[in-house]
């Protein structure tokens, strides 16, 4: 059954790797393009997106780069390895998309204030490319966004991007018939929002778990009912759950029970539980009632 698992996890990994590696190269080739056109022909909208797909690129590849490096074995100096730096990424993709919102609000409103002309029907087609190749890069992910804290953030991102890049689409063709040119910018400030909006729980996940928080998958109240619900177990204290990465959860805690001859089989019991439950580290520590050290520090 173990080897099972791994072999599944093994797969995982490489079918994400090869999902990152295509992305980052699809999405690089359409930034180029993108940029080129916005620049030749004036329009900030196809322009901040390009920016923004540049720090989706870089978002790609930065996954990419935890993903390898949470597979290096563990030693000395680093006893866990490099799996936090998978925490570590998707903060810092957090942080780069909220400095490309600001960067597209400020572009975005100096635009209506000084109103350029721009052509419709090149940013229509820009954008129609913009729109299958985010789609299909998002659909990469689809299938393990729920798994980890960075493929989500990447299957959102992509998936945002699809939605921005209809938007400049449509605001393309709405363009070349009316001569609204306003509309450029205002879809600007929309790619802003829309990366605002899906970059917050990701940000808000990344800070909480960058200071050691308890995973929003998990509830602590939860696994406290858990293992408290075991009929050998009289209480439970000092409970920490924190995250090794965006993958792997830990858990240390005291458990007080009547007889420590029992500790063994219930060590195994409630890992196994915990195991169900996401928390695949598990440190535990025995007490019967006489050595209790609930209420302090255990000496």
């Amino acid at each position: 059954m173990a080897h099972n698992h791994e072999h599944q996890h093994n797969h995982t990994v490489e079918s994400l790797n090869k999902a990152f590696i295509i992305g980052i190269a699809l999405n690089l080739s359409f930034v180029i393009i993108e940029f080129g056109a916005g620049f030749y022909y004036d329009s900030l909208g196809l322009m901040s997106d390009a920016g923004h797909n540049l720090g989706d690129v870089a978002s790609l590849f930065l996954a990419l780069l935890a993903f390898r490096l949470a597979k290096v074995r563990a030693n000395a100096r680093y006893t866990y390895g490099y799996k936090k730096s998978t925490v570590l990424v998707s903060l810092l993709n957090a942080v780069i998309l909220l400095i490309a919102v600001g960067a597209i609000l400020m572009e975005s409103l100096e635009k209506i204030v000084n109103p350029r002309p721009v052509e419709g029907i090149a940013i229509a087609w820009v954008a129609g490319i913009g729109v299958f190749i985010n789609a299909f890069t998002a659909m990469l992910f689809i299938k393990n966004k729920e798994k980890d804290l960075n493929v989500r953030g990447a299957y959102l991102h992509m998936a945002a991007d699809t939605l921005v890049s209809v938007g400049v689409l449509l605001s393309g063709i709405v363009i070349s018939y009316t001569g609204w040119f306003v509309l450029d910018p205002i879809i600007g400030i929309t790619v802003a929002v829309v990366i605002l909006v899906s970059t917050w729980n990701l940000l808000h996940e990344s800070v909480r778990l960058s200071l050691d928080g308890v995973p929003v998958s998990i509830n602590s109240a939860d696994i406290k009912e858990i293992i408290s619900e075991i009929p050998e177990v009289i209480s439970i204290h000092h409970l920490h759950i924190w995250a090794i990465s965006t993958t792997e959860n830990a858990m240390t805690a005291h458990i007080v029970i009547p007889n420590l001859n029992e500790m063994e089989a219930l060590k195994t019991h409630i890992k196994n539980k915990l195991q169900e439950a996401g928390i695949s580290h598990v440190t535990l520590e025995f007490e019967t009632n006489e050595i209790c050290c609930e209420d302090g520090y255990c000496m």
